[in-house]
């Protein structure tokens, strides 16, 4: 038997780095390992160059689109919007369906099954822009409106293949991030649609006038159209293209199902029915003080976001100011009908403004202005050129008019200005519809301002600085300084009332002199109009008949250091002790003096002027006064049946509650028997002072009731002499045309008396107590008056000669008191 032979030796294995090197002697395999070194060092510059730099997706979800600040007036109604874009932000809910499916149609119809990238899309958008880089046409877009969010929202609109790569890379997170129902109203509430509309709704405004549920189907498919460009497809200059384009979303919109044919029919048939661009309904509302609204929110918050969240163009506030529409409407007006009354028999004021006209383009030079005007039925119109015996003038709506000749003669002086020859192309003039025409209007070269405030909170209810704030930007009745003149006066004898005078002190109507040293030699002051001297006098017929030189007495006596504090503690300015300031030679403005006689009728107590009551930031929260709390039982809901709860007064005490009640008393002397009797007949408790400056080159009323205070005064903005005008026969009138409408209804309020007023008879010429028969108390002119006093400070009887030198104790009076006389002194809390 034969042997076995032994086993064949077994081959070991190859090592691990045998099969390595044996693997890359094979050429694929090395161009496998090309490939995976060119992706990685690809995706290392994509995450370096691209990804790395992406703005995070997770802002989206706490985005806010930038939204004007909405001012409301004193009862919420809308008055006013501040904003760069006009946007209304609404939710995916509030979007009709049919606006929802016409972008679709127009914009991106696989919109719900995409995940933010439409390929075959994005691949038409890379072939088109290779076939056409480098001849400087722009290549389609092919992004889906979650890439248009991307875009608009995170990196902005740079034309470039790696801002399309961020795009696509963006929208994919987006899409991982958001829902489709965020993603569209994200895009709804922010696409720019033209007509500096942002978003669908405001875009509804800016083309229709409508709100967006109030769109029809064409509506709502012309608003879808807008994406691609709004000026492409501007309804007033290029009306073909915009149809043809709207009926292609229509045509879109039955082909993907979203209408029927009927629909389209119907749809494809109407006009495009937009309307001409227009600005918001209330622009022309308190003009003036909306602006020191706005100069005041931007001093606050800023101007955008980079300044504060909470920006006035940005931020989405919600403004509730003190503006009283009726007030602020009746201010405007008698400030206005007092100005043309003033330039009547002037002759005509000139235009407007001039521009330089482009051929036949008058249109966009006059819209460029600005200028505009709210006055009655007058309108501003550019004269475009000769027609016969008339001219040619267009308006800002494009419509245009004839102003014959004998429609543009201005009287002056019982002649004719022929106005009508002066005027040339481009001339900015104010006319009013005249028959088939058009006839010259002459805007006042005088100014002046007209402030309304409630005493009792210092809220300013109305302000009007000029004739028209879109001709006049300057706000008189904030920005003018002007010298006060006699409306100083009752704060100076405030002074005086505060340094141990009463209403009854004697001063004497004389002249008056100081020595001003060697070089300058003595300095005598003289009455209004050269008055002569009434000798000695109280301090209220001094006050009531506005005597310059009872004043300039009564100063040097109670120290001109007193005075002019007095003067910086109302607010009214900060002077240096010279006796001139008595008499109103300080400048100061028309707000400043209406808030220091607000002071004197809210017995002494002082507010900062407001015209601002709070500021809500777009959630809701209040962020101005910064110390509001919220008021815990105030809702209606809440209400227990007890009194309301009121939060705490923190009024400063400015001057002394019964010298400001004793000034208020004298004051109302002077609407009764003084210099603004203009305002007897308004038949109510008002006081109130008139003032005429030197030449005079302004002339000046303040006063009112319990209710408001009003104040005003008119001049020219480089001051001259106004002619023979003063307060009490033309500022005081201009008040009384707004006091008789604004005063209509209300209360006929008496100005309250604090505790501790002794209200006592007195002649009123000589300041002596008076016993005996009672004048009768309707007549204002009676010698013998109810003077205020503070406690042991009222007259009492005059001794006879040879009593005992000891004070006489006041007898008791020989006639009783009528019972209208026992409610008026119960009602004062003062004594007889």
């Amino acid at each position: 038997m034969a042997s076995a032979s032994p086993p064949a030796p077994q081959t070991p294995p190859p090592r691990l780095g045998e099969r390595l090197a044996r693997a890359w002697g094979r050429w694929w395999v090395k161009a496998l390992a090309v490939l995976a070194l060119l992706a990685a060092i690809g995706w290392a510059l994509l995450w370096l160059l691209v990804i790395r730099q992406l703005p995070s997706v997770d802002q989206l979800r706490a985005y806010e689109p930038p939204l004007p600040t909405n001012v409301r007036g004193i009862d919420g109604a809308p008055i006013q919007s501040y904003a760069r874009e006009r946007r209304v932000q609404l939710s995916y809910a509030e979007y009709p369906p049919l606006l929802v499916k016409a972008f679709l149609a127009a914009e991106d119809r696989t919109f719900f099954e995409h995940h933010g990238v439409d390929y075959p899309g994005l691949a038409g958008a890379v072939v088109d822009y290779a076939a056409k880089f480098g001849t400087g046409r722009r290549a389609k877009g092919g992004s889906t409106i979650t890439q248009q969010v991307a875009k608009n929202l995170l990196i902005g609109n740079e034309y470039s293949p790696t801002r399309k790569l961020r795009e696509a890379i963006l929208a994919y997170k987006i899409e991982d991030t958001l829902s489709k129902q965020q993603i569209l109203e994200l895009y709804l509430n922010q696409i720019p649609l033209g007509r500096n509309a942002f978003g669908v709704e405001a875009a509804a405004h800016a083309y229709f006038d409508k709100e967006l549920n109030a769109l029809d189907l064409p509506q709502l498919a012309y608003l879808a159209i807008l994406p691609k460009g709004p000026s492409n497809y501007d309804p007033i200059r290029h009306p073909d293209r915009a149809l043809a384009r709207r009926n292609y979303v229509l045509r879109e919109m039955v082909r993907n199902g979203f209408i029927t044919q009927a629909q389209f029919a119907q749809a494809n048939a109407a006009p495009l029915g937009t309307v001409r661009r227009r600005t918001p309904k209330f622009e022309a509302v308190g003009g003036y003080f909306v602006e020191a609204v706005r100069r005041e929110l931007i001093d606050r918050f800023g101007e955008t976001a980079k300044a504060s969240p909470n920006s006035v163009y940005e931020g989405g506030l919600w403004v509730r100011t003190s503006l009283d529409t009726r007030l602020q409407d009746l201010a405007a007006q008698a400030l206005r009908d007092g100005l043309i009354r003033y330039e009547s028999g002037r002759g005509w004021s000139g235009p407007l403004r001039h521009v330089d006209l482009d051929g036949d383009n008058w249109q966009q030079p006059l819209l460029n202005t600005n200028i505009a005007l709210d006055y009655q039925d007058w309108r501003a119109g550019i004269v475009i050129g000769r027609e016969g015996d008339a001219w040619r003038l267009g308006f800002a709506n494009g419509a245009t008019g004839l102003l014959p000749r004998w429609a543009a003669q201005s009287p002056k002086r019982g002649t004719a200005t022929p106005a009508f020859g002066t005027l040339k192309p481009g001339d900015i003039i104010a006319v009013a519809p005249s028959g088939s025409g058009f006839a010259l209007r002459s805007v006042p070269r005088v100014s002046g301002g007209f402030v309304v405030e409630e005493p009792a909170t210092g809220r300013v209810l109305a302000m009007q600085g000029g004739f028209d704030a879109r001709l006049q930007a300057f706000n008189r009745a904030v920005q003018a300084m002007r010298q006060p003149g006699s409306t100083i006066k009752p704060l100076v004898y405030s002074a005086a009332l505060e340094n141990g005078m009463t209403p009854a002190s004697i001063i004497v109507d004389g002249p008056f002199c100081v020595d001003q040293g060697a070089r300058l030699g003595q300095k005598c002051f003289r009455n209004f109009a050269n008055m002569r001297s009434a000798g000695p006098k109280t301090m209220r017929w001094g006050i009531e008949q506005s005597r310059n030189l009872m004043t300039v007495r009564m100063a040097a006596t109670t120290g001109m250091p007193k005075l002019v504090d007095t003067l910086k503690r109302m607010g009214v300015g900060d002077y240096p002790p010279y006796l001139s300031i008595a008499l109103g030679a300080g400048e100061t403005t028309v707000l400043r003096m209406v808030n220091a006689y607000a002071t004197l009728v809210n017995q002494g107590r002082g507010h900062e002027p407001t015209l601002i009551d709070f500021v809500q930031d777009r959630h809701g929260k209040v962020v101005l006064p910064e110390n509001w709390r919220p008021c815990d039982g105030c809702n209606a809901p809440d209400w227990t049946g007890g009194p309301m709860p009121r939060p705490a007064l923190r009024q400063k005490q400015v001057i002394d509650a019964m010298t400001a009640y004793q000034m208020v008393h004298i004051t109302e002397g002077v609407v009764q028997r003084g210099t603004a009797t203009v305002l007897r007949d308004l038949d109510r408790p008002m006081m109130g002072k008139t003032g005429t400056t030197t030449g005079p080159t302004d002339v000046w009323f303040i006063g009112g009731t319990p209710q408001f205070i009003g104040g005003l005064y008119i001049g020219y903005d480089h001051p001259r002499n106004l002619g023979g005008v003063e307060g009490g026969t033309f500022a005081a009138p201009v008040f009384k045309e707004f006091a008789v409408k604004a005063y209509d209804g209300l209360d006929k309020l008496p100005f309250r008396a604090p505790p501790g007023i002794r209200m006592v008879r007195i002649d009123r010429m000589s300041g002596r107590p008076v016993f005996g028969t009672w004048p009768d108390p309707d007549d204002p002119r009676a010698a013998v008056i109810w003077e205020a006093f503070k406690p042991e400070s009222e007259p009492r009887r005059a001794r006879r000669r040879g009593d005992a030198a000891t004070p006489a104790a006041a007898p008791a009076p020989t006639a009783a008191p009528t019972p209208r006389d026992s409610d008026f002194l119960q009602r004062e809390g003062g004594i007889y």
